[in-house]
């Protein structure tokens, strides 16, 4: 069980590493510019892939910890 929750999160950090960020620039990371955070921003094709993927794999990542737990 170790094992599959080392590959996991390796999994999972490598795929949260390839994503885009959704800042438009350092300046409005820094500064908390948020007046385009819910613009019409639809994820599309690899984008949604991966966002899907990173999903998946953070539930898996907290079922894996939590069936850990109780055995």
């Amino acid at each position: 069980m170790k094992v599959v929750l080392l590959i996991v999160s390796i999994l999972l950090i490598a795929l949260a590493l390839l994503q885009s960020g959704k800042a438009e620039s350092a300046s409005s990371t820094i500064t908390g510019g948020n007046d385009r955070l819910f613009a019409n921003r639809k994820e599309r094709g690899g984008e949604l892939f991966l966002s899907r993927l990173t999903l998946l794999l953070g539930i898996t990542f907290f079922l894996v910890c939590i069936i850990m737990n109780y055995l």
